[in-house]
């Protein structure tokens, strides 16, 4: 069965507001049934999930459920996932966990390609305890993170190695597994920030190899709450706490205060809503998303040929990175018009894309983008549509 676009948009009404959506970095659109389900859980629940009353343990059960979807959709153990309000504050919060293991005369290995909640807590953390950082750099012509050179970026020092999935700003996919591979070999810790790689590819925490696994609900089209997934839940249990109760155990070790109930059961609606992509998807949630977010890429996939082939009728328009292993979002610049001018443009003909990173792009930066003007990022969302790649780039064709 075809991917159904006009279905999946029937499902969202924020897309009945005129505007054309391709700043999926900024957030995907929400379905009906998350914001429902978030309103009917604040009614119901309680800020506190240890008490005797019927709300506290309808909390307790959105807590559990919402680890059980998180874990299907990382292909993890739900007594791995550790639940907060960002992914980027739980990735500082592991960075002040793990610090200890980031002493002299050890080292960490980063990457150009990564955003910043992925670098600055790592660099943060090295800067204090005086550890070596390597730096893992991008290919300028096409923006991939070629992967041999992480056979001599880790080294028998080396404690951990933080690496995306995929960017969302030039949509490049590196190779994790070999990272993983050599990091494993010198008994250091692999941590895949996977924010960009959800919801267009199926996310699997034991093919990537990946210790420890960060996603953000956001980049799905669900509220704002972020999650680690622990491919060994008893690690939690190993590393030092930053819980404010002195008794944690397990995954309330990396937990920092209380949790927003409600926003953890729109959590899980999001996730049961990418489960259910393709209508005709059946077996359990893993099985669902697997067969879903398949018949998704196929259906961006060729949307993404079609822009691309679009974009480079335009002679003014460069489009940044050409990496063969991608997700579908890229970034581009217009020749002789600076990004905020170009977002200003389509923001006036309704459509929304992203202008500048927000706290800055050190990929763009060493690409010397940021320096001529900056770039403009786009991304396809399971709602777009190519009516709207259409749009964009008449509307490209004006400028320059």
């Amino acid at each position: 069965m075809a991917y159904d676009v006009a279905r999946v948009r029937g499902l969202i009404p924020s897309l009945g507001d005129g505007w054309i959506h391709l700043d999926p970095q900024a957030g995907m659109q929400i379905p009906d049934a998350v914001s429902r389900t978030v309103s009917t859980a604040f009614r119901a629940s309680a800020s506190s999930s240890t008490g005797r009353h019927v709300s506290s343990r309808r909390s307790a059960a959105v807590l559990d459920a919402a680890r059980a979807a998180v874990a299907d959709l990382v292909g993890g153990d739900p007594a791995g996932v550790v639940l907060g309000p960002d992914r980027s504050v739980l990735l500082a919060w592991l960075a002040e966990s793990l610090s200890t293991r980031l002493g002299l005369g050890t080292g960490l290995v980063l990457s150009r390609l990564d955003e910043e909640a992925n670098v600055a807590p790592w660099l943060r953390v090295a800067s204090r305890y005086g550890a070596q950082v390597r730096w893992a750099e991008v290919e300028i012509e096409t923006c991939e993170l070629p992967s041999w050179q992480f056979q001599d970026l880790i080294t028998t020092t080396t404690r951990l190695v933080a690496l995306t999935a995929a960017s969302p700003i030039v949509g490049s996919a590196p190779d994790v597994r070999v990272a993983s591979d050599r990091v494993h070999e010198v008994g250091g810790l692999m941590v895949v920030d996977a924010i960009g790689a959800a919801p267009y590819a199926h996310v699997d925490i034991n093919e990537l190899g990946a210790d420890i696994v960060a996603v953000g609900a956001t980049s799905w089209g669900g509220p704002q709450v972020g999650a680690l997934v622990f491919r060994d839940p008893s690690l939690l249990d190993r590393i030092p706490a930053v819980s404010l109760n002195p008794y944690a155990r397990g995954v309330e070790r990396l937990e920092v205060g209380g949790h927003q109930f409600a926003l953890l059961a729109g959590l899980t609606t999001s996730i049961d809503f990418l489960a259910n992509l393709d209508e005709s998807a059946t077996g359990s949630r893993r099985e669902k998303l697997e067969a879903s977010i398949s018949s998704l890429q196929n259906y961006q996939d060729t949307l993404f040929d079609h822009l691309m082939a679009s974009l480079k009728r335009l002679p003014q328009v460069m489009v940044i990175g050409r990496s063969p292993s991608r997700v579908p979002t890229l970034s581009f610049t217009v020749a002789g018009v600076s990004a905020d001018k170009v977002a200003s443009h389509l923001a006036d003909k309704r459509i929304a894309t992203v202008s500048g990173v927000h706290g800055g792009s050190r990929l763009l930066d060493a690409l010397g983008v940021n320096d001529e003007g900056g770039a403009v990022t786009i991304g396809l969302a399971p709602y777009t549509t190519r009516y709207e790649i259409d749009q964009l780039v008449n509307e490209l064709a004006t400028l320059g």
